[in-house]
Formats: C-alpha cells, structure tokens, sequence
C-alpha cells in the first residue's frame, strides 16, 4: 500500500512486480465421445487411467469402439481423458430409447431411485434399507431417519449412506445424500423425499449366511430392473439435438471441461465430422479423424479424398490417420480385433509431447504403436506416396520397427493447397501458444492502456517464447530469427487505444519436419598427383 510519511526516518514500500509469468498449458488431454456399458450420461468425466475408465465406463467391451480407443491411448502413454458416455433418446419408437434401471423402496409410500446412467448394467444393483440409526424413537413414534446401502453385483461396489433423513430440507435427505452416488440417484420426476422406507428383513444371528444381498433371500433388498440399451447413437445423439450445442449436450458437453487437445470419435457417423471439427476450430484442439468405412484398400483411400472427410478452414485442426488396425482383444482373450487408430495416435502424441515436445512430428521410428499387431492394410512406398501428397497419413509396419506412425499432415496438408498449417506439430504448436497466451495474459484487461502496460506484455510474453526457443521449439540460431514480440505505440495508435483495444504481435518460425530426406551421391574420379 503506498506510504504515508509523518516522521522523520525510513519507510519500506513493496512495489508490484510487472513479471507475470505466462505457464504453458497442457498439449495432450484427450477427448472421448462414444458409447459405453455404464456410466453418467449428463457429463464428462475426467480420467487418468486406464483403471478409471474401467471402474466409471466398465471397461473394453465387444461392439462398443470408445473402450478400445480409451485402452489404446493409454497403451501408447497417455495420462488424461476427458470422457463422454453417448446413449440413443428421444425416439419416437420407445424400444429404441436407453433407459435406466428403477427400482421402489418398500413403504406405505414407496421411495423411487434410478440407476445413475441409462443401460441394463444397473439391473445389477440392489439396495437395502434399515433403520439402525442415529434416532431414538420414542415409544408410538415413527422414525424420520434410515440408512441405505446400495451394491453393485457385477462389480463388487458398494455405498452406504446413513441417517438419511425424510425432512426434504435437512442437509441429509435423500437427494442431497445421494449426490456423491455413482450407482444410483432419485428420479428427475416423481422423487419422494418426506417418506421412511420399511426396513427389508433383517439377518438374525444365528443366520448362517450374513450376506445382506444374498440371492436366495431376496427379502433382504430391493432390485434394480428395467434397463435397455437402445439403439447405437445417431448423429442426433451426438450433436445434442437441435439445442445441442446451447444446451452442452451430446459432444458439446466437451464445453463444460477446462481444456482438451485431442478429440477422438471412434465409430460416430461421417455425418458428425463436421461439428466435431468446428468445435475442435473453436476450443483450439486437434480432431483425429478415423477412416470412413468406404476405404478398404488404397485406390478407395485415394478416390476417397476427392471429398475429404473434413474440408474447408476446419480442416486446419483435423487430421487423418489409415489404414485401421489390429490388436489383441483384451476383452476376449486375446483374439485378434479391428479397431479405429484415433486413441492409438492420441497415446502417440501424449508420449511424444512428453518425450520431445508438442513442435515434434508424431511420426517416425519413434512414433511406435504398441499393442498393435497387424494392419488392415499393409502399403508400399509408391502407396504411401500416393496418400501422403493428399494428406493422409499412412500407417506402416517395417521390419524389427514394427507398427508405426509415418505422416504428419493435417487435412490442409495436401501438396495442391500449399497451406501454411500443412504439418501437424506446426499447426499444434501455434494451437498450443495462442491457448496459453489466451490464459496468461487475462490479467491485461482493463489494465491502464500505455506504454507501461505494453512493456510489460513484451516483458511476460517474450519470456515465454524465450522459453520454448530455448527447448528448442524454432527455426533460427538467435533470439531475434526466431520469434518476435511487438506491442509498442507504432501497432497501438490512439485510435485503438481510445476504444480500449491492446494490439500484440507474436511470431514466431516454425520448425518444419523432414519429411523427405534425400541424399545425394556423386561418384568421384581418381585424381592425378602432379
């Protein structure tokens, strides 16, 4: 605070400092959005490991392609997900909808609860109510507390909540108590908080079986039952409905996370590309595009690409990787199974982010693809060559090196475009710095607009862009080749200073990959010594 002198002597003021340190931002956070055996279907869920997906999402599972894509990404080394669990809704045709598991709790007013996510999974669980509580009844009275315990057959989970109360407004009553569940929730019509459930038998004593749920007492607990699956997940599914992207629901509930980099889709409909694209354009990540399924061989693959499956400016942020693979069925005991190569790429760039950094191709010798035994398509070079020069990047499997990775194109990196975002560690690098430049200076606004102000947004900025040019990130052997900070009087004229406008350049020089490398060999004739 400033000081205010009245005596004669030494006065301490601490002054602000103007360095703000800008703190790059995470390049690797994957996407999901697909279908799945279990698991809330009203937001996304953040992972970061393989084990996660399993206890919320139930794990790899035959027919649903998000398990395979999740396990693959963490198979090639990546560490956080953002999950979207898809369900079909809104059918005019109700066997086709995905509803969730019902049950009643007993009682002169019966108590509804609903498995918390749609699909016949919460036909598994049971819950049992008893009224060992806190409360001391007095002698004619009725309880006003109980406790529920809730347990999921197939996986062993189990919940308990106790002394929930039938008072809707106390902190404890069912639904506020129920918050934290992950198996079971109360309706969203037809809830019943003012009523005690009846106590299901109790377990004597001298029982020789003490299990709560065993099946041969099926007096002991109540059981879960109605779940459907319903139809696999149409384009409405995905784009939320008409309201969708307003609302956060389908893939647009990927705008309720902080950040993700990557945007994986296996199996969704071509007609979901698209939006998926625009999305990723507008939330600065990178979709990874599957295969469509029209291309079974190289000629398909290069007809294919007549229409691309994203074009025009989103393109920009897209990428697509072919053929698919193969890899062991981890659900099935190993047997040989085809999935899409989006998670396996999304692993590919985690590693190599960690590994080199965001600015290094995610292809090459490095750039292997565990877990995967087999292509659906082996290619040679003069195929390979054919799909590159289009912007496809081609999987290929060589000898001792295995599977790997061999383009780094975007959907702009077709050689007719001559795009500037052609690469794809150039165009995720820009991604990268404009996301951490856009959070980093946040503290600029509304700041005293002069030249106080823009020396320390040279300050702050450059220091960041020294940062990465000192990793190694640009072109250039100096400071000064590499990028450049402008934010000075000559690009903030009054007139953009009087609307409140702050104007920053930031460039910088990409480092291209070296993707064709030749060599030139000259053979050299014997020299005559004089």
């Amino acid at each position: 605070m400033p000081v205010n002198p009245t005596y004669p002597g030494v006065y301490i003021d601490e002054v602000k400092s103007a360095v703000r340190t800008i703190t790059g931002v995470p390049t690797s956070v994957a996407a999901f959005v697909g279908t799945a055996l279990r698991g809330p279907t009203d937001r996304p869920v953040h992972l970061t490991s393989f084990a996660d997906f399993q206890r919320v999402f139930g794990g790899v599972a035959p027919g649903r392609a998000l398990g395979y894509a999740v396990y693959q990404f963490y198979a090639n080394g990546g560490s956080e997900a953002e999950v979207v669990r898809l369900v079909h809704t809104g059918d005019s045709d109700d066997t086709k909808n995905a509803k969730a598991s019902a049950l009643q709790l007993p009682g002169s007013t019966p108590v509804p609860l609903v498995a918390r996510g749609e699909g016949t999974w919460g036909d598994a669980l049971r819950v049992r109510v008893d009224h060992d509580t806190s409360e001391t009844v007095p002698a004619g009275g009725a309880p006003t507390l109980y406790n529920l315990t809730v347990f999921d057959r197939d996986t062993g989970a189990t919940e308990r909540f106790l002394n929930v109360s039938s008072r809707p407004a106390d902190a404890n009553a069912l639904d506020k108590a129920l918050v934290s569940s992950a198996l079971v929730a109360v309706p969203a019509t037809g809830a019943v908080l003012n009523a005690v459930p009846t106590a299901h038998a109790p377990i004597a004593a001298t029982d020789p079986s003490q299990d709560p749920f065993d099946d041969a007492k099926p007096t002991r607990y109540t059981q879960a039952l109605g779940g459907a699956e319903g139809a696999a997940p149409g384009p409405a599914d995905y784009q939320g409905g008409a309201t969708g992207q307003a609302d956060k629901k389908g893939l647009y509930q990927l705008l309720k996370t902080d950040i993700f980099n990557l945007l994986c889709l296996p199996g969704a409909p071509a007609a979901v590309r698209a939006p998926a694209a625009a999305l990723c354009l507008e939330r600065r990540a990178l979709y990874l595009v599957d295969p469509p399924a029209s291309w079974t061989g190289i000629d398909s693959a290069v007809s294919g690409m007549a229409t691309p499956p994203v074009a025009g400016d989103t393109a920009r942020n897209a990428a697509v990787y072919f053929p698919e693979l193969v890899i062991p069925d981890p659900a099935q005991n190993g047997v040989p199974v085809t999935v899409a190569p989006c998670g396996t790429l999304a692993g590919v760039m985690a590693r190599t982010d960690v590994q080199r950094g965001v600015w290094k191709a995610p292809a090459g010798t490095d750039a292997s693809l565990a877990g995967v035994s087999d292509l659906t398509v082996p290619m040679t070079d003069p195929e390979n060559g054919r799909l590159n020069r289009l912007g496809v990047n081609c999987l290929r499997s060589f000898p001792v090196i295995g599977p790997v990775a061999w383009g780094a194109r975007t959907l702009r990196g077709a050689d007719r475009l001559a795009d500037p975002w052609k690469y794809l560690p150039v165009r995720r690098l820009a991604l990268f710095i404009e996301e951490s430049l856009y959070r980093g200076t946040q503290w600029v606004v509304f700041e005293p607009n002069d030249e106080p102000l823009w020396s320390s947004i040279r300050l702050n900025v450059g220091a960041f862009m020294n940062g990465l040019f000192r990793q190694g990130a640009f072109q250039g052997a100096t400071a000064r080749e590499a990028y450049l900070v402008k934010c000075d009087r000559e690009n903030n004229p009054q007139n953009d200073v009087d609307r409140g406008i702050v104007n920053v350049v930031v460039g910088f020089a990409p480092l291209k990959p070296a993707e064709f490398v030749i060599i030139h060999i000259e053979q050299l004739a014997g020299q005559l010594q004089v």
